[in-house]
């Protein structure tokens, strides 16, 4: 029986806009990144000598991708050196008029990556060491299962001795593919959707999948592998993301699979609520923990709350500003309200040598304490207010 390792990819999704990123400096960076994991990626068959790498659909982001973009990944390719077989996915579709079947594809594949095989036919490709079943998705929006012509198909046809892979990008059912669980920035949908139930046990030896963005185990044949380069914050407990899987295969036999690590950028979730200004220190440890010193390289999704001093929010919000910059992304959600500790107010309405900062902390006190509900809008505002006029006040 005929034993291959094989290198599993998918969603590659190179020419990612990356449009909530604001910075146009950083949204290249995270681009690039992209194009670097395909190195890494090659670095990867090398080192563990694969025979063979599947991409599992969206190498590109859009079904009609630079040009200066499509040479990139072709060279990139190219160096791998060996067989390197595609099929289109949903974001880079093969019907006519995209990318597989524009001129300075075909032109530049040839030169720049002939072991790039694309696969637009549902058809069993025989190759000396296995059999793929490519499943490609020929339309942007399409509702069958890309799986279904293999449901009539005739498998005493294939050589018997030669491990058998479906090449698939999709949901399957039971997991929708691209139903991200509430991530606004995700596509949600159920279009080629995948029945594996409906594929022949023990006649297929492993399902290569593409379109789920973290690494899943669906059935001890069927596997995603995730994107190479994570592209998202996390959506819940057990978030793999980039790696590519290494797969030892033979015909009839179990496969084994390897996650092997290609990503860089590093996406983190943190949750903090201020009971007071000591947390501020915690705050700090906890950012230093996630970045590790690093600079453009990391992207936060921070979700605040609880209250401040005047001098603690305005530590506080140095921060935010030093994270703005040396992060790639800084999404916050929810809010730190400034809370004037008493000594704070004492300092500002006693202030003999500005007699007219003095009176308008006051009335700004007053005002607050016939507040009646301290969280509402106009008590915000209020606070905002003397959170101002605390620091008009201790930085001239």
């Amino acid at each position: 029986m005929t034993q291959l390792r094989v290198l599993h990819t998918a969603d590659w999704q190179i020419g990612k806009p990356y449009g909530t990123v604001a910075d146009e400096q950083k949204r290249f960076r995270l681009q690039q990144e992209r194009l670097a994991a395909i190195g890494r990626i090659r670095d990867v068959v090398r080192l563990q000598e694969a025979q063979l790498v599947l991409v599992a659909g969206d190498l590109f982001d859009s079904p009609t991708p630079a040009t200066s973009a499509v040479l990139e990944v072709l060279e990139l390719i190219g160096e791998m050196e060996v067989p390197v077989l595609v099929i289109p996915g949903n974001h880079d579709h093969g019907a006519p008029g995209t990318v597989w079947h524009r001129d300075d594809f075909l032109r530049h594949q040839r030169q720049l990556a002939p072991n790039l095989q694309l696969l637009l036919e549902r058809q069993p490709l025989v190759l000396d060491q296995a059999v793929v079943l490519p499943c490609p998705l020929l339309r942007n929006q399409d509702r069958s299962d890309p799986t279904q012509w293999l449901r009539g198909f005739d498998w005493s046809s294939l050589p018997a001795d030669r491990p058998r892979i479906v090449l698939a990008h999709g949901g399957v059912h039971g997991f929708g593919g691209r139903d991200y669980e509430g991530d606004e920035e995700a596509q949600a949908g159920a279009n080629n959707l995948i029945d594996l139930a409906a594929l022949p046990a023990g006649l297929i030896d492993y399902i290569a999948l593409g379109d789920w963005h973290n690494l899943k185990q669906v059935t001890p044949q069927a596997w995603y592998p995730g994107t190479p380069e994570p592209d998202r914050f996390d959506q819940g407990d057990d978030n793999q993301r980039g790696q590519v899987l290494l797969v030892e295969l033979q015909r009839g036999a179990t496969p084994e699979v390897r996650p092997q690590p290609t990503g860089r950028i590093r996406w983190h979730n943190l949750q903090v609520r201020f009971s007071g200004d000591g947390d501020l220190d915690r705050f700090e440890r906890q950012l230093e923990e996630l970045t590790a010193g690093r600079v453009a390289r990391d992207l936060l999704r921070l979700e605040v709350s609880g209250s401040l001093s005047l001098a603690g929010h305005r530590r506080y919000q140095q921060l935010i500003d030093d994270l703005t910059n040396r992060l790639l992304r800084l999404r916050i959600k929810g809010e730190c309200q400034q809370a004037p500790e008493a000594a704070e107010l004492e300092a500002l309405t006693a202030r003999s040598e500005d007699p007219l900062i003095a009176q308008v902390a006051q009335q700004l006190q007053n005002r607050l304490s016939r507040e009646s509900d301290p969280d509402s809008d106009e008590a915000s505002r209020i606070r905002t207010a003397l959170c101002e006029l605390f620091h008009f006040a201790t930085t001239r």
